[in-house]
């Protein structure tokens, strides 16, 4: 059984040899290749090379060929920050002060923004490996997509805009399908529809803002002959029964969210589950016996059945390929690996913190808690929000990210007792967690505190 039958049939919910393995490498595969992530996603060559060492290093039973949120929206008309070690961010929001809907004739097509390069490389590496690796064209999910063109009030319109939030859905709903179409022709096995800020809305917002347009995404994917998965950063744990209600093949998740408790949901509408490898504490600062090891302990407590192991989001730039090697390893050959790790001990990650004396601050402390605003669709859009406060109150308040790729923030992380990515803490208290406030819920709980 090769690794593209493997992934097909676990997305088919059918027995297969071993768990598949999806290594999910965006940016990271340039520093396969010496190129860094601007160099990665908007040169042809570089993809390509990069991709390849991804398959030659990793071994992939499946593989995402791009791994970028922004694809569409700069399509769409939004102005973009690019970034060395991550893939570019959204800069400007085009319907940020108006309602008035983008005219259809900006939408996706073979000759626009990107994709004439992107559907190249597909097409490239469909030729390369496609025979035995399954390949997954990953778009922006029609949410998180609302979100780059609208920005935060997106998050109030959800309150008082319903038919607004509804016609801007059905818009994206319709951009997510011409991108299926021209994934699908480009050779495409698995569409991947990645949707961060999902997870920061309540399962009623998501039922009645976003249900319609899930559903309509994965019966035309299915429509076409080919697999889905529903990818969801950040803790989704709360929106887990309806995402699994709008019917995708798969559903990814990231390391705010037990594997097991997802599982056992998942499990009962019979779909397929990914995941979920710590991107930071693990596959970026750990050692390679520790992501073995905590491979193995995986395998060991979950069932086989359609599972399929990966990171918990795409890959962070500086991942040492020793330890997504061990992490394959430990997925092809368990039975070696756990021997290798049964008496390893993981350091012990030894950094003092020292927290803010909370009790006697002289104005509101707003600690924003983040995997990386620059890199994590939810992450940006949560210190947007805290940003927007923060220009807003002047030196009234301080405000200040602690981003998760560094060490001494993971410590501060510890020692605070911080759960989930992203969050906010007030004056060292957990006030928003995996959950972005619209700007009148913030500005009046921090009015609330300046008295």
């Amino acid at each position: 059984m090769n690794g593209k039958e493997r992934i097909l049939k676990t997305l088919r919910y059918e027995p297969v040899d071993r768990p598949a393995w999806v290594p999910f490498a965006g940016v990271h595969a340039g520093s396969l290749i010496g190129k860094n992530a601007t160099e990665m996603l908007s040169d042809g060559q570089n993809l390509f090379d990069g991709l390849m060492q991804v398959h030659k290093l990793y071994q992939p039973d499946g593989m995402p060929v791009v791994f970028d949120l922004q694809v569409e929206a700069e399509i769409l008309g939004c102005e973009l920050h690019w970034a060395e070690f991550g893939p570019p961010s959204v800069k400007t929001h085009p319907l940020a002060d108006t309602q008035d809907m983008l005219c259809d004739c900006l939408q996706p097509a073979a000759d626009k923004g990107r994709l004439p390069m992107i559907l190249d490389v597909m097409k490239k590496v469909k030729a390369a490996v496609g025979a035995d690796t399954a390949l997954y064209g990953l778009i922006c999910g029609p949410f998180t997509l609302a979100s780059h063109l609208r920005g935060n009030e997106l998050f109030m319109d959800l309150i008082l805009e319903e038919d607004y939030v509804q016609e801007l859905m059905t818009y994206t709903t319709q951009t997510a399908l011409k991108m299926i179409d021209l994934y699908a022709d480009a050779g495409m096995d698995v569409i991947a529809v990645v949707d961060p800020l999902v997870s920061q809305i309540s399962p009623d917002h998501f039922t009645t803002a976003c249900h319609t347009a899930f559903k309509t995404i994965f019966d035309y994917v299915r429509a076409k002959g080919l697999a889905s998965s529903f990818f969801v950063c950040g803790n989704a744990t709360r929106q887990l029964e309806v995402m699994c209600e709008t019917a995708p093949d798969s559903i990814s998740i990231d390391e705010n969210v037990d594997m097991a408790s997802a599982k056992a949901i998942t499990d009962r509408y019979n779909i397929a589950i990914g995941g979920n490898i710590p991107l930071t504490t693990l596959m970026l600062h750990g050692t390679q016996q520790e992501n073995m090891k905590y491979v193995v302990n995986m395998l060991d407590t979950l069932s086989h059945d359609n599972l399929i192991i990966a990171p918990g989001c795409d890959m962070p730039y500086h991942v040492p390929a020793m330890n997504a090697i061990g992490a394959a390893q430990a997925v092809r050959e368990t039975g070696v690996t756990r021997e290798m790790v049964k008496n390893y001990e993981a350091p012990k990650l030894d950094i003092e913190v020292t927290l803010p004396d909370y009790a006697s601050l002289k104005k509101p402390l707003v600690e924003v808690f983040t995997l990386d605003s620059a890199t994590c669709a939810a992450c940006t859009y949560m210190m947007e929000a805290m940003n927007v406060a923060g220009d807003h109150y002047g030196e009234k308040i301080d405000l200040v990210e602690y981003k998760f790729t560094e060490k001494v923030n993971i410590a501060r992380c510890i020692k605070m007792g911080v759960t989930n990515l992203p969050c906010v803490y007030v004056n060292g208290q957990l006030k928003w967690s995996s959950i972005i406030p619209s700007r009148e819920e913030l500005f009046g709980y921090i009015d609330s505190l300046l008295g």
